[in-house]
This record gives structure tokens, C-alpha cells and sequence, in this order.
């Protein structure tokens, strides 16, 4: 089914009703009797949950939303940033219209710490602002140390991530139109599990787009600390129709893993070779954004574990985990998951706290990916909440030897999708 803007508007519900604007007072007062619900991070599991606990519950909750930035720029599409599809201004949002329409507290400030036995979060400012229910979107962070010997958090201003939302995509970019003419880049994948399965190698393929057309003798390597990944099929398929001898991929069983990166020199060392860079990207290994692990939300791999029915914390029944953060089981850590996950858990929250009707869950996602101009695949399915995991009850995935049209229409329904979801985020 072709997915429009108007379409996952009317799926998701998204007609807003207008709150009035709450005051720094009633953020950080306890003297409301209405319940409070607090929302850290306000990327796409974060503000989806937001608005949708403030405008279902239809001003019987006081909703905050605790995020630093004044402007969210999505990770998703950013990749098409890269590739010359899109300008950066397109990937940035902002919190105005939950503010305005959702009466939503939008509270600017880092959350340092959860106080559980208080039930307060705890801001960088020093304020402390109470909650009946907590909802917890940090998303990931980055471990620096993972990658190999020699490179640290100080090396991502010379191998770009751009794995989180912000300026790094920016550095990207200016890296691989800043690289000499026949150069060799070197993308450095992360191991599982990570935000975005298909995103490392969409990114690939960006970067090749924009090499055939400016850099045609430009060499890409990259070194996966993988044997296998998300579409896979389609993306090598892909490859080999537009950047023939273009892209040079090496799983661990032929490289025996990466040993070490000398920043000065450009060089990675594998098991098999030494590799020279004249720029590249090194993505490390992902876990869950440091206040759900400070708060003891994180399991002993970093990843916060949930019941499948609500997002509820399997550590603490008051607070709620969505997004890549959670532990979603066969769901794969996307910004689709985290809105569609965001619904079920403030349908969840609403419910305890107003006592209103409380549906089954449902979860769907799809991830979209651009191999070359018109030519989208996507990867999907929908779910369903088991007794102990979300289970898939329904997937569909692109085929190799799709007709130009096909994959026109899979790319066009993708931007399609990102202007509905990004509306129904930010209202």
C-alpha cells in the first residue's frame, strides 16, 4: 500500500486540539492536581509521546517535555543530506506547535538524573521537576572506545559518525566533498545491535551518488565488523548497477576484525590489510543514552528491557521506555518504531492515569533506503504484543529486478512518509 503524507496523517490520528501554554511554574510546581507526565528527549519517540498523552488526554494531563536542543534535526534522511537529495534545513524541527497547540511544557535544559523514590527528574539547571509517570526517548550513545585501538571520542571530528541528529551530518558531508579527486574512503559500520539497520549502507550508497557524479574515480572500502546485513541483497544489486567496481565491501570473516586506526596517518589495520583513508566515517557500537542507564533502566548491555504491551520499564513500574533505547525484540531500533511505539505508550500512560479504555498494542515500522536516484527499497512489518516480546505478524521487504517505476514509487512514498511522520511528531 502506497503510504502519503495524508494517509499516515489520517492513520496516525493526527488532528491536534489547541491547550493553553503551561508556565515554567506549573513545570516545576507540585501544586497541580492534575497528573504529570515528564518526557525526556524530544526526538521522535519523545515528542510523538508528548503530543499524544497532551492531546488525548485533552488537557487532563500536564505533559513536559525535557529536551536541550531548540531545533531537532532527524537522523533519518539524513543520509539523503549526504547524497545531495535534500538541504539540511529540511531534516530541522521545532518544539513551537507542541508548546502553542498541545499546551505541552517544553522544558529546554539536559535531565542529569532520576530520582526513582522522589519520582522527579533532576535538570542540568538544578530544577527538579516532578512526575506521576516518566517516559524515557534518550535514544543512543555512542561507545567511542568499541571501534579499535587508536580512536576515541576526540576522532569523531576526523571520521564523522553523523549517527546522532546535529551538525555532524554537516561534517560528513563537507568531508566527502572536501576528498582529493581518485581518493579512497573508508566507512566503518557499527556491530549489532545499532540505530538503523539499513542506515550504514543507504549511506554507502549516497556517498557513491555523489562520487559517480563528482569524484568517478574515487574508491569506497568498507570494513564491517558484520557478515551480513539488513537488505543486503538489494543494496549489493544496487551497487552493481550504478557504482560498478565502486564500492569494495569486506565482511569480519575476511577481515578478521579491526585491530587499529592511526588518525594521523589514515590508516586502519585489519587482520587482512592495512587500509589508507583520505576521509571516511567510523560509526561505533551503539547503546542506550546515558539518563536511562544512569536511572538503572539498562540491562548488562546497555539496552533497557520493557513489557511488550505498554513500553513500561521492567524495572520500575511507573516509568516508560521507548525508541532505540528499549528493547523492542524483533522490532528494529528506526525512528518508525520509535513514533509507532510512542502511541502505545501514551495510549498506556492515558489509560492508567485518566482510567480511560486502553486498546490491544499494536506496532508496525518500515525503513526506506536510497540506493541511487529513483531507486527506493524498504524493509517492514507490523507486530504485535506477546507475553514476553513484541512479535512480528506480518513482513515484506523489496525484491531484486523491481522495474524503475516500482522503485520510483518505493522512494516517493518514503518522502511521503517522512512529511506525514514529521507532522505527526511536531504537530
Amino acid at each position: 500500500m502506497k503510504l502519503t503524507r495524508r494517509g499516515f496523517n489520517a492513520a496516525a490520528g493526527a488532528a491536534g486540539l489547541t491547550l493553553g501554554l503551561g508556565t515554567a511554574t506549573q513545570v516545576f510546581g507540585a501544586g497541580d492536581a492534575k497528573p504529570k507526565v515528564v518526557v525526556i528527549g524530544g526526538g521522535t519517540g519523545g515528542a510523538t509521546a508528548a503530543r499524544y498523552v497532551a492531546k488525548d488526554s485533552k488537557g487532563g494531563i500536564d505533559v513536559t517535555l525535557i529536551e536541550p536542543t531548540k531545533r531537532y534535526y532527524t537522523c533519518y534522511f539524513s543520509n539523503l543530506y549526504i547524497g545531495g537529495f535534500r538541504d539540511y534545513e529540511s531534516l530541522g524541527h521545532s518544539y513551537d506547535k507542541l508548546a502553542s497547540e498541545y499546551g505541552i511544557n517544553v522544558v529546554h535544559d539536559w535531565a542529569v538524573s532520576v530520582d526513582r523514590k522522589k519520582k522527579v527528574v533532576v535538570l542540568g539547571s538544578g530544577a527538579m521537576v516532578p512526575y506521576d509517570k516518566l517516559i524515557v526517548s534518550p535514544g543512543i550513545d555512542l561507545k567511542f572506545e568499541s571501534v579499535a585501538e587508536g580512536y576515541s571520542l576526540a576522532d569523531q571530528a576526523i571520521y564523522p559518525h553523523a549517527w546522532k541528529s546535529g551538525t555532524q551530518a554537516k561534517l560528513l558531508k563537507a568531508k566527502v566533498e572536501g576528498m582529493k579527486q581518485g581518493g579512497t574512503f573508508v566507512m566503518v559500520p557499527p556491530p549489532n545491535p545499532f540505530r538503523c539497520p539499513p542506515g550504514p549502507y543507504e549511506r554507502i550508497s549516497m556517498i557513491a551518488n555523489y562520487f559517480k557524479k563528482n569524484n568517478p574515480k574515487a574508491k569506497i572500502i568498507v570494513l564491517d565488523p558484520k557478515d551480513k546485513f539488513s537488505k543486503m541483497g538489494l543494496f549489493k544489486d544496487g551497487w552493481e548497477r550504478h557504482y560498478k567496481g565502486m564500492i569494495d565491501w569486506m565482511p569480519l570473516s575476511t577481515l578478521g576484525g579491526l585491530k587499529g586506526i592511526d588518525t594521523s596517518t589514515g590508516e586502519f589495520k585489519t587482520d587482512l590489510d592495512t587500509f589508507k583513508a583520505d576521509a571516511g566515517c567510523v560509526i561505533p557500537a551503539n547503546t542506550s543514552g546515558h539518563i536511562a542507564r544512569i536511572a538503572g533502566l539498562a540491562n548488562d548491555k546497555g539496552w533497557c528491557p520493557i513489557e511488550p504491551a505498554s513500553m513500561k520499564s521492567q524495572v520500575d513500574g511507573d516509568i516508560y521506555v521507548i525508541g532505540d533505547a528499549s528493547v523492542a525484540s524483533a522490532m528494529p531500533k528506526s525512528g518508525f518504531s520509535a513514533n509507532s511505539q510512542a502511541k502505545v505508550c501514551a495510549m498506556a500512560v492515558r489509560g492508567e492515569l485518566t482510567k480511560s479504555k486502553v486498546f490491544p498494542a499494536k506496532f508496525a515500522n518500515t525503513c526506506w533506503s536510497l540506493i541511487g536516484p529513483d531507486d527506493g527499497i524498504k524493509v517492514g512489518a507490523t507486530y504485535k504484543a506477546g507475553a514476553k516480546k513484541i512479535e512480528p505478524t506480518a513482513k515484506f521487504i523489496s525484491k531484486t529486478g523491481e522495474d524503475a517505476d516500482l522503485r520510483k514509487a518505493t522512494y516517493e512514498e518514503s518522502v511521503g512518509w517522512y512529511d506525514g511522520i514529521t507532522k505527526d511528531i511536531f504537530g
